[in-house]
C-alpha cells in the first residue's frame, strides 16, 4: 500500500487506530494495535458464509503500525438509506426494514450453523466484553449496586439455553449494508441471536435524535423473520431473549458515554445530556426486565420527552435497590 493516498473516515473507538478510504472509494484500510487479528477472524468467518467484506491486504505502515484492507460494500448503509428516507413522523422506510431482516436473518443462519457450546464462565465473559461492563461502573459508581448486578447476573443465566457464535457485538443499522456487515472490531462469542435480534430495538439507544424508528409492525415482521431463518436449526426462537439481549445492550450503549467533568446533576446538553439519557435508559431497561422478564424499547421516552418530563429526575437509586 506503499504511496497510497488514504483518506481519514474517522477514529476507531476507543481512540485505538482509524477507518481510511481509498480515493476511488472501493476500498477501506483499518489501523490499530489489534487489526491482524480482526483481519484474520473476518476471513474465517467469511469461509463459515458470514456476510462481510473481503479482505484484500494485511501488513504494516511506514511508521510501523499495523493495517488491514477490505472491499467497500457497495451502496449506502441501512442507517444512511433510511435517514435519507425517512417519511413523515419518521416511520423507518418500509425497503429498508426488509433490507435489515434480509441481510440479519443471512447473518443469523451462518451464526446458528456454527454454534459453540456455552457454559456460565464464557457467558460472564460474553457479559462483561459485550456490555463493557468494567468502564460502565467506573464511569457510573452510583449505579453500581449489587441490586442491579443481580439483575444482570439472571439475565446472563437465562441465556444459559443458547448456544455461542462468533458475533460482532456491535450490530447494528450503521454497519450493516444490502450485502453484508461491516465493522468485526469488537467481535467476540455471543449468544446466538444476540447481534441480530435487537437490531431495530436499539435505535432508541442512539439518542433519540435520529429521523427514523420502526413502527410496532416492522418490529413484530423482522423478528419474525430472523426467528423463521433458524428455529430449523435451533429448536427455538432467539426473538425469546429479547429482554435478556437488551439488557446486555442497555451496557453497552452507556459504557465510554461520560464527559470528564460530567455528573448526574449536569444539563441535559452536549455530550453530558447523551450520557444522562443512556443512564436513564439502562435503569429503565433493567427495571422494566426485572418486573416483566422482558424489555419494550416502544416504551422509552425519546430525547426531546427526557428533556421535558425527566430531567432533573435522580437515576441513582432505584425503587427497589435495597
Amino acid at each position: 500500500m506503499t504511496g497510497e493516498t488514504w483518506e481519514m473516515v474517522q477514529h476507531r473507538t476507543g481512540g485505538d487506530g482509524a477507518v481510511w478510504r481509498s480515493c476511488d472509494g472501493r476500498r477501506y484500510k483499518r489501523t490499530g494495535p489489534d487489526v491482524l487479528a480482526e483481519a484474520a477472524f473476518l476471513r474465517r468467518i467469511e469461509a463459515l458464509g458470514y456476510p462481510v467484506p473481503r479482505v484484500l491486504d494485511e501488513g504494516q505502515n511506514e511508521d510501523g503500525t499495523a493495517f488491514f484492507v477490505e472491499e467497500a460494500l457497495p451502496g449506502s448503509s441501512l442507517h444512511e438509506m433510511a435517514d435519507r428516507l425517512a417519511a413523515a413522523g419518521g416511520a423507518l422506510d418500509a425497503e429498508v426494514a426488509a433490507t435489515a431482516a434480509k441481510v440479519s436473518a443471512e447473518l443469523l443462519r451462518a451464526q446458528a450453523t456454527h454454534p459453540v457450546a456455552t457454559s456460565a464462565k464464557l457467558l460472564a465473559e460474553f457479559g462483561e466484553k459485550a456490555g463493557y461492563a468494567a468502564n460502565v461502573w467506573a464511569e457510573n459508581p452510583d449505579l453500581d449496586t449489587p441490586h442491579r448486578r443481580a439483575v444482570i447476573t439472571s439475565a446472563l443465566r437465562r441465556l444459559e439455553s443458547l448456544p455461542l457464535c462468533a458475533s460482532s457485538l456491535d450490530y447494528g443499522l450503521p454497519n450493516v449494508f444490502p450485502t453484508g456487515v461491516i465493522d468485526w472490531q469488537h467481535h467476540g462469542l455471543a449468544p446466538v441471536g444476540y447481534d441480530v435480534v435487537p437490531a431495530l430495538e436499539i435505535i432508541v439507544f442512539r439518542g433519540g435524535t435520529g429521523r427514523y424508528s420502526p413502527t410496532a409492525v416492522q418490529r413484530a415482521a423482522y423478528l419474525t423473520a430472523v426467528d423463521d431463518a433458524v428455529v430449523p436449526l435451533l429448536d427455538q426462537r432467539p426473538s425469546g431473549f429479547l429482554g435478556e439481549f437488551l439488557v446486555v445492550k442497555s451496557m453497552f450503549f452507556l459504557a465510554l458515554t461520560r464527559p470528564a467533568e460530567a455528573s448526574p446533576d449536569s444539563t441535559l446538553d452536549g455530550k453530558a445530556g447523551k450520557w444522562l439519557y443512556r443512564r436513564h435508559l439502562f435503569t429503565e431497561c433493567l427495571e422494566q426486565y426485572e418486573h416483566a422478564g422482558t424489555v419494550d424499547t416502544a416504551a422509552f421516552p425519546s430525547f426531546a420527552e427526557f428533556r421535558q418530563h425527566f430531567a432533573g429526575r435522580s437515576e441513582s437509586t432505584a425503587p427497589n435497590d435495597p
